[in-house]
């Protein structure tokens, strides 16, 4: 009987280990690409290949030029085990090397740091977002040119690829970032993705650094799979934001905050983690997708990492600054 009791208890041990280990895996996954497909979006909503709501949680790498040691699987992997779920790949076009006045060696280089940076979110089953990162250069015309060779270039190379997503033009601003050049621009560099490919969203940025969705609303893109940019920065965007998003969100404009941190909009000064909780409650209630400024140890509050921390991967909660303790609980 004794043998009986124990061959019985061991078969139940081995059961509940099996089930164990499938929850485990399952749950490992759910985040994955794997188990979401291609993104797409469906009205107000960016959703999954079974059509339920997705909400990216991702960080974006400073300037590619600027900190390429995080551009690597180790630093993903452990962002991924803090929830990160997506890495927006920021390719400035102008400032710290930018890809349309470095040179061709240059561009070389950047493209290189994309496709190091999508090989290597691919391996985790990670979504990534590559990022074409105006800013002084604030009328998405001014390198419409260059945009449009490089777009056709990395859409045709990652067209199998169900984890890319493209932003085309970051924060449009000044006299001529406006709405009306944001849409010429907009509809040549879809038109010139769509050519190659044709599921991947491409995420659109709005005027004023990304704030104006209201105009989006009023005037969207047509097409399919297309998504609108918002920014904002918790110490210096406030309530007047807030309103403006929800409204659009009501409007059903399908927004990913592509871009967002704690501090003020100039990327330093202080970190307001009040205003951060209020952002994030709007963000959870709409289901929004967002992305938090930035993966680097740069002496600056919207740095994720802090200034003395070498480390491009394996990071404990210590080696975050207040926004990264901030963020990696959120997530």
């Amino acid at each position: 009987m004794k043998k009986n009791y124990n061959l019985k208890t061991n078969i139940l041990f081995l059961l509940l280990l099996s089930i164990c280990f499938l929850f485990a895996a399952n749950s490992a996954q759910a985040s994955s690409v794997s188990a979401n497909g291609q993104l797409q979006v469906n009205g107000s909503q960016i959703v999954n290949k079974n059509g339920k709501p997705f909400v990216i949680k991702g960080v974006s790498t400073h300037g590619l030029s600027w900190y390429p040691q995080y551009v690597q699987k180790k630093s993903f992997q452990s962002l991924k085990k803090r929830g990160v779920n997506t890495i927006r790949l920021a390719m400035y076009t102008e400032e710290y090397n930018g890809y349309c006045n470095s040179g061709k060696d240059n561009q070389k280089n950047l493209e290189a740091l994309i496709d190091k940076g999508v090989k290597a979110a691919t391996s985790l089953g990670m979504y990534v977002i590559i990022d074409w990162h105006i800013l002084s250069d604030g009328n998405p015309l001014t390198h419409k040119k260059e945009a449009k060779a490089f777009f056709k270039k990395i859409a045709k190379k990652y067209n199998n690829h169900k984890n890319v997503l493209f932003e085309i033009c970051n924060e449009p601003n000044g006299g001529e970032g406006t709405w009306k050049n944001i849409r010429s621009y907009a509809n040549t560099i879809i038109n010139t993705i769509r050519s190659v490919n044709k599921k991947a969203i491409i995420i659109v940025g709005t005027p004023t650094w990304s704030q104006d969705v209201d105009q989006a609303a009023a005037n969207p893109l047509k097409g399919k799979n297309i998504a609108y940019a918002f920014h904002f920065y918790a110490s210096t965007h406030k309530q007047d934001l807030r309103n403006k998003l929800e409204s659009a969100a009501k409007k059903g404009l399908p927004v990913i905050v592509t871009e967002f941190g704690l501090s003020e909009a100039s990327g330093n000064g202080t970190v307001n983690i009040k205003e951060a909780n209020k952002w994030n409650s709007l963000m959870n209630r709409y289901k929004l997708g967002r992305v938090c400024w930035n993966l680097s140890n740069k002496t600056e509050s919207s740095s994720l990492i802090k200034a003395n921390c070498n480390k491009t991967s394996g990071w404990k909660m210590e080696d975050f600054t207040k926004a990264g303790k901030w963020l990696f609980k959120a997530y």
